[in-house]
């Protein structure tokens, strides 16, 4: 027998997740018919995630849909984790300031968009009311992005109020993103790294995630620390990051997503 090279061997061992999250059933919404989520339901998929992006600049080196990507890869692995849950397709328009002038932020760069945060709110609510009205009894709120987090949280408390009583509940989970972030900077900084290194957007982190989810969607020829320029609209330093560091950021977020909604869930029905 012809021995396998290392090299093919180690590929092929590394693209066995990715390949059995690809044969696994389907678990977004929009990839079912009406009767396959009927079917879901009847077996006992009660449990829906509503997962919050946003389409914002990212610097010169990386896509602005960063944060939707990062959760077509975290979102389904957290509900095939729990067993028992969709995922609802991904919202991508979320606050990212004003549209009025003079512009500041990630609305200073062409491409990006922005809901005002009530309004935000509203299509969270009437997003979980729906997926109450069609069957699913706990509805389930993260995201990617600093700015949704409030938002989230002020719908999930609404539903909560208005569902009182019925079975029906809404969860925030914030540690999908706040207490996953935390603890990838304490890792990077345990591994020698600097704050100024890692920095607090497009950096390091965020395209150490975009190396490991898919490397065609960042331009490796314009990486710069600080995006190169004063206004390029990163702060970190894109240049020290790897699809290793990628992939340990969003097992961060997958395991911290899961334990508190297993927490959540064993408050039980409301």
């Amino acid at each position: 027998m012809r021995a396998v090279p290392l090299a093919f061997l180690t590929l092929l061992l590394s693209a066995a997740p990715a390949a059995a999250q690809e044969d696994a059933p389907p678990v977004f919404l929009d990839e079912l018919t009406w009767t396959e989520v009927r079917d879901r339901q009847q077996g006992g998929t009660r449990t829906i995630l509503i997962a919050t992006a946003g389409q914002e600049q990212k610097g010169p080196h990386m896509v602005d849909g960063e944060h939707k990507f990062a959760l077509q890869y975290t979102a389904p692995r957290i509900a095939r984790a729990l067993g028992d849950a969709l995922v609802a397709p991904i919202i991508t328009y979320v606050p990212e300031g004003s549209w009025e002038a003079p512009l500041r932020g990630h609305m200073a760069k062409p491409g990006t968009i922005t809901l005002p945060e009530d309004r935000f709110i509203e299509l969270l609510l009437h997003a979980g009311r729906s997926l109450r009205a069609g069957g699913f009894t706990t509805v389930i709120y993260l995201g990617d992005s600093g700015g949704n987090q409030t938002g989230m949280q002020k719908a999930a408390e609404q539903l909560n109020t208005e569902w009182q009583g019925t079975g029906a509940r809404a969860l925030f989970i914030g540690d999908y993103y706040t207490k996953a972030m935390a603890e990838a900077r304490a890792m990077l900084l345990g591994r020698g790294y600097t704050m100024a290194d890692i920095g607090s957007h497009a950096g390091m982190m965020d395209t150490s995630e975009m190396l490991h989810i898919n490397p065609r969607l960042v331009r490796p020829d314009r990486f710069a620390p600080n995006g190169g320029a004063p206004d390029s609209g990163v702060s970190g330093d894109p240049t020290k990051a790897s699809a290793a560091i990628g992939k340990a950021i969003l097992d961060l977020k997958i395991a911290n997503a899961v334990a508190q909604i297993r927490a959540g869930l064993a408050g039980g029905t409301r």
